[in-house]
């Protein structure tokens, strides 16, 4: 049985004529007699009643679930005409509690735009992410690291960069610039969770022969920030982590003379899978927002690379 059938069947049961029937679906009476003929033939059951056209008890069981089929390939076909005008549908992404910042302003203008669309943003070890992506538990992925992955597909939407903080009170607030060798002789208040970027800043130490001193490990970002405000040791966050505290003065900026570490914040998608299309419009969104808003929002596609950056 197919949807045909069961169209060429409706007609003939509403109709009452196979005649008739063959007007409405704008087709020759033999032709319609052949569609009925052939579904009778594989069900094993007369359907009409030759002489009536009325329905044989068969065609009735039949009517009910043709009547359902129908319905739902119309109901199907409107869905997805909802799904293509984003009238609704959802859009899952995967990020850090660092990366997740930067979406906060094309999330709001992407709800703005489509506020019929669920969006959901699931937190995730930035190490995990890319495999997330990859294993379709979501469709897009925020990394501060190019993927190595060359099924992964990566579109830069941020620029931000690493900063010195420390809270107004510290001796280096009022200096405003530091050496290595200077921060060497500090406490730092580092993340707990390794990271590529964690790695670089092991390696830039290095480099300059000095040890980089880590005093505190905390879970969080947050807890980072606050526990420096309060007059604890130094910490390197992201600019965009501590940006409300460097405008308030909670937090001061250090800047370290041998140190530069830009970081670019991207969405990934699996390359050889089409987008959805709440997917498709969400990077429309993050390419017209770089546009409007300049940096350090930005809107670029990558080329894959074998090194973390």
């Amino acid at each position: 049985m197919d949807l045909f059938q069961m169209e060429t069947f409706l007609a003939v049961a509403e109709e009452k004529s196979f005649s008739r029937a063959a007007l409405r679906l704008h087709r020759t009476q033999p032709a319609v007699s052949q569609v009925i003929g052939k579904l009778e033939a594989e069900l094993g059951e007369s359907l009409f009643e030759r002489q009536t056209g009325s329905l044989t008890d068969a065609g009735e069981v039949l009517r009910e679930y043709a009547i359902k089929l129908v319905n739902l390939r119309d109901e199907a076909g409107s869905a997805l005409k909802e799904l293509r005008s984003l009238h609704r549908g959802r859009l899952l992404l995967a990020a850090n509690e660092y990366t997740c910042l930067c979406l906060l302003p094309l999330i709001h203008e992407y709800t703005r735009r489509h506020p019929n669309v669920k969006v959901e943003v699931q937190r995730s070890l930035a190490s995990r992410i890319g495999d997330d992506v990859l294993a379709n538990s979501v469709e897009l992925g925020v990394l501060s690291f190019q993927p190595s992955d060359p099924q992964l597909r990566s579109v830069v939407i941020f620029r931000d960069e690493l900063v010195c903080v420390v809270s107004p009170n510290h001796a280096l607030a009022k200096a405003g610039t530091a050496s290595v060798k200077e921060l060497g002789r500090e406490r730092f208040v580092a993340h707990n969770i390794a990271s590529p970027q964690r790695q670089r800043v092991f390696q830039a130490f290095a480099q300059h022969r000095t040890k980089l001193p880590i005093w505190v490990e905390l879970p969080s970002l947050d807890a980072i920030k606050r526990f420096v405000a309060m007059g604890n040791g130094v910490a390197l966050s992201p600019k965009l982590t501590v940006a409300s505290e460097l405008r308030t003065g909670a937090l001061v900026e250090v800047k370290a003379r041998e140190l530069n570490f830009e970081r670019k914040l991207r969405v990934v998608y699996r390359k050889q899978t089409a987008l959805s299309h709440t997917a498709r419009a969400f990077l429309k969104i993050a390419e017209e927002y770089a546009v409007q808003q300049g940096d350090p929002y930005y809107f670029q596609a990558e080329r894959v690379s074998r090194v973390g950056n």
